[in-house]
């Protein structure tokens, strides 16, 4: 782990590589903040669930259930923006320090302008998502979409659905991809140097996943997997899994981040 790729530009961030199997050790470290914060996590956990529940009746009252499963996924898209103050809690912890809720709600104010840009460039790839979702329902079955009540049938278990399935797989997929090559390291780093500016994050964050490919890939896979380990027991799963992850994200960070000054 302890070669880095050099990386020009002011100020100098280098990426390191990484082994394989580093995720383990940034699920067990962001475990071990989370021990250290259970109420700062269970709290953005719990605001994880609530979401879900609201995008539920969002699309309930506007008679479009069967977009529930891609826009569930967009938690994959933008959760990332969504765990900042996790991000905090975990460099405060590093350095000794315990952090209180206005403490981790107020993290973004590190480098607010620069935090934000990242969070509507996710929230526009959320946005495309769902229109492309939405898109691929009506192009597959016209103005007669799924029911809530058959839609896992309609569009998992019936043959005729498979190209529909697969289109639809590989375009959330490659989204979802670019999603996290442009957020892995990037709203870290600016979290813990606010003298980045958004550009040089988001390319350092495609440099990460393209030195360390197949360990950020597998990094990948394990979101995507406790994420819909999350869902998939009605949001509850999300108390545990977003903090978890968002901690963790944090560890991946300093793995793959040189620290300033070396």
């Amino acid at each position: 782990m302890a070669e880095a790729v050099a990386a020009g530009g002011a100020p100098v961030i280098r990426i390191r590589r990484i082994e394989l199997d580093q995720p383990w050790t940034w699920l067990a470290k962001g475990w071990q903040d989370f021990r250290a914060n259970p109420a700062l996590g269970v709290f953005y956990g719990l605001l994880a669930a609530v979401t879900g529940y609201l995008i539920l009746l969002g699309l309930w009252w506007a008679g479009m259930l069967y977009l529930v499963l891609p826009l569930l996924g967009g938690f994959l898209i933008v959760g990332p923006a969504l765990t900042v103050g996790l991000y905090e809690a975990a460099r405060r912890r590093e350095a000794g320090q315990m952090t209180t809720f206005f403490e981790a709600l107020a993290a973004f104010q590190r480098n607010p302008t620069q935090i934000a840009l990242v969070g509507v460039a996710l929230l526009l790839l959320m946005f495309a998502w769902a229109r492309l979702a939405a898109m691929l329902f009506m192009l597959y079955f016209g103005g007669d979409p799924p029911s809530f009540e058959n839609l896992f049938a309609q569009t998992f278990l019936e043959p005729d659905a498979l190209p529909f399935l697969v289109i639809g797989t590989g375009v959330g997929g490659i989204l979802a991809f670019i999603a996290f090559s442009m957020s892995v390291i990037s709203i870290p780093l600016l979290l813990d140097r606010p003298e980045v500016n958004v550009i040089d994050a988001i390319i350092k964050s495609f440099e990460a996943v393209q030195v360390n490919f197949f360990p950020l890939l597998f990094w990948a896979a394990l979101i995507v997997v406790f994420t819909i380990a999350g869902l998939v027991t009605l949001f509850l799963g999300l108390v545990v899994v977003l903090p978890l992850l968002g901690f963790a994200s944090w560890h991946a960070y300093r793995d793959l981040v040189e620290p300033a000054g070396r």
